[in-house]
């Protein structure tokens, strides 16, 4: 059996992912909390730090002399074991964190001697004794001349003749117990890690997303909008205060096997076609259709959106249509059937003849996955620094693990989005090997009890170290019936439980018109679907949700931390199964925001909430201000029990910013 290790045991450190083995995620500017148990033989007290700094290929040790460009933070005891403290990441890229513990010597002492102090008992001993462990921490030759001297001080001063209070308090002083936790022996340490961590800037974690197609900006009955026209639609999509405008493929495409309207087999002459069955005559994934115009109106676009302070987005789709260049350049890419056609994209009894999937099982293999890295690199080369990757649960993991991380090498700022409604288990591992944000099930979480459920799932287990979601209340292929059939009502609510409850979140234009048109009673297309033809719109519709829409992003930037910190957000009681009531907080508590949600779009519903005052941080004998960021009205709370009514015909919730009366 060995003998050798330290006296404290660290275990269930997070954020880590498969133990370590993958990184956990983090975000420039937020608070990253890290958090183990730390335990120890006996009653001793116990120090634990959390040290971060840039990856290092040799073992660390658990000294006061960090590494280069390391720092060093205190983990604070919460209870039972349980340590954590914050780190806040400066720099996007890779990054690690190492837990290290030792027992407390001085602490245990202190606590002791305030026993014995105040239970009348003579302290003389033991004031000898804390003398003796600052000399005797004076002497070692890791500890600076600064601090030996202000350990003799503090061995001297204990020494004093003086009453016993003045000498605890000596004893007591911040200065002194600051002095013994700086030079506390750390060569018995027990270190844990380093355990990897992946950095993104802001944006990867918190993120309000617009999708919309451009050939339907600026259009006329025969002609479709291009990305000059399109340009007229990014102030407006900037003032409802979205971050990101994600454009559906913009490249040529195909002719053979094109889908009409309503994905029809027959198309008309005019009928433009999927924009995801790529590749035509006049190029494949790093071209753009001609009738949007040129690599320059591109970056014109890029540049616009920049002006007003949107990033774009782009489609990274890997499929291609029939007439795709690589179809003849590389048939080895693609699957061929026995008669020696290539087979198309199917998900029985669905056809889908106007796409060719690619055979990632190819002997060509390394020339399949450069190319395919060098289409994202080309768009990363004009400008495009986040991308959303079409349905990656279809494609190998082990491509998607080295694809981001060659990425990821030179462009640690480009941020993926994983578009994969299917199996939990790969969501999870999608997220795991490194895309940044990824699409979720909340969609088809509608009543109070799968909500709050999903909630819980999303921000109180492991999955809050490394899957980000991102709440979409829409998309091309999905309009939820309870959309279809529920009304104007049902979009609002939807979008306050989206932009709300979620670190980021999404929408596809004509949400904002509540288009709620299905091309048939039980299916989740949109009739007339824009993937299939050219859609115009009065944006200045004076029934737009823009306004409110506009609203929920402006409350989402004055709470940033609250809303982006996931693991942060409770469920809290309420006695009304038509509603929800969620909190959000920022990482030291000074920033809480209620949402209280009326699930009925029909009917108004009233409720008595309990709050859970202690983790929320608010006093339970004062009264508190209730602050309604949607109304402006202000309600004076006391206690844990409080009363709220919503008509969904007026206001389908509340956004109460909580803090003291005034």
């Amino acid at each position: 059996m060995p003998r050798a290790g330290g006296r404290v045991v660290i275990e269930d450190v997070r954020p880590a992912v498969d133990g370590g083995a993958l990184a956990a995620k983090g975000a420039v500017g937020l608070p990253l909390r890290v958090s183990a148990i730390l335990i120890a033989d006996g009653h001793d007290r116990l120090l634990g730090w959390v040290r971060h700094g840039p990856p290092r290929t040799t073992a660390g040790t658990a000294s006061s002399q960090l590494p280069s460009g390391w720092r060093e933070l205190p983990m604070e005891p919460l209870g039972n074991d349980h340590y954590a403290g914050s780190v806040v990441p400066a720099d996007v890229g890779p990054w690690s964190f190492e837990v290290a513990a030792v027992p407390d010597d001085y602490g245990s002492w202190l606590r002791d001697l305030r026993l014995r102090f105040d239970d009348g008992q003579d302290v003389a001993v033991e004031l000898q004794e804390g003398a003796l462990m600052a000399e005797h921490r004076a002497t070692r030759a890791d500890v600076s001349a600064t601090d030996k001297r202000a350990l003799s001080a503090l061995g001297h001063a204990l020494l004093r003749r003086r009453e016993a209070a003045r000498l605890v308090a000596t004893a007591e002083a911040e200065t002194a117990v600051a002095l013994m936790r700086r030079t506390v022996n750390r060569s018995a340490a027990t270190l844990a890690g380093p355990f990897p961590l992946w950095i993104d800037r802001e944006l990867g974690a918190f993120a309000a997303w617009y999708e919309f197609f451009p050939r339907s900006e600026g259009a006329t009955p025969h002609h479709p909008g291009t990305l000059k026209t399109a340009r007229a639609r990014l102030p407006g999509v900037g003032q409802m205060g979205f971050d990101i405008v994600y454009l559906p493929p913009i490249h040529p495409i195909g002719v053979t096997h094109r889908k009409g309207a309503n994905n029809s087999l027959t198309p008309g002459p005019e009928d433009p076609g999927s924009p995801w069955a790529i590749g035509s005559a006049e190029g494949g994934h790093t071209a753009i259709h001609p009738d949007l115009g040129t690599i320059k109106d591109f970056d014109a676009f890029v540049a616009a959106a920049g002006s007003a302070g949107i990033e774009v987005a782009l489609d990274y789709a890997l499929q291609c249509s029939p007439d795709h260049p690589w179809v003849t350049e590389h048939p080895q890419w693609f699957r061929h059937r026995p008669d020696g056609s290539i087979r198309y994209a199917e998900n029985p009894p669905k056809r889908y003849q106007d796409i060719f999937p690619i055979n990632f099982d190819t002997a060509d293999r390394e020339a399949l996955w450069d190319a395919l890295r060098d289409v994202m690199l080309f768009w990363i080369s004009h400008g495009v620094r986040v991308f959303r990757v079409d349905n990656p649960h279809t494609k190998p993991i082990a491509f998607w693990e080295w694809l981001i991380a060659e990425v990821h090498a030179n462009h640690p700022d480009v941020l993926f989005l994983a578009e994969a409604f299917t199996r939990p288990a790969m969501m999870r591992r999608l997220a795991k090997v490194g895309f940044t944000q990824s699409y979720t099930y909340f969609t088809w979480r509608n009543t109070k009890r799968e909500l709050e459920a999903y909630l819980t799932e999303l921000s109180s287990t492991e999955m809050v170290d490394y899957y980000r979601p991102s709440f979409w209340v829409n998309t091309p292929d999905i309009l939820h019936a309870f959309l279809q059939h529920e009304g104007p009502a049902a979009f609002r609510l939807r979008l306050v439980l989206a932009a709300l409850t979620a670190p980021s979140w999404g929408m596809y234009s004509g949400y904002e018109l509540c288009e709620n048109l299905a091309v048939r009673e039980g299916s989740e297309e949109y009739l007339n679907s824009e993937k299939f033809q050219v859609r115009t719109r009065d944006w200045n519709d004076p029934r737009s949700l823009a306004p409110l829409i506009e609203q929920l992003n402006g409350i989402r930037r004055r709470h940033r931390e609250a809303i982006a910190l996931l693991r942060t957000l409770r469920v809290h009681h309420i006695d009304s199964d038509h509603m929800l009531c969620v909190s959000r907080m920022s990482d030291d508590g000074s920033d809480v925001l209620l949402v209280i949600v009326n699930l009925d779009p029909h009917s108004a519903r009233e409720a008595t909430i309990w709050l859970d005052l202690e983790a929320l941080g608010i006093p339970a004998d004062a009264p508190f201000a209730a602050h309604d960021e949607l109304t402006g009205a202000t309600y004076s709370w006391w206690g844990p029990a409080n009363y709220v009514r919503l008509d969904p015909a007026y206001q389908a919730a509340h956004v109460l910013h909580l803090r003291p009366q005034q």
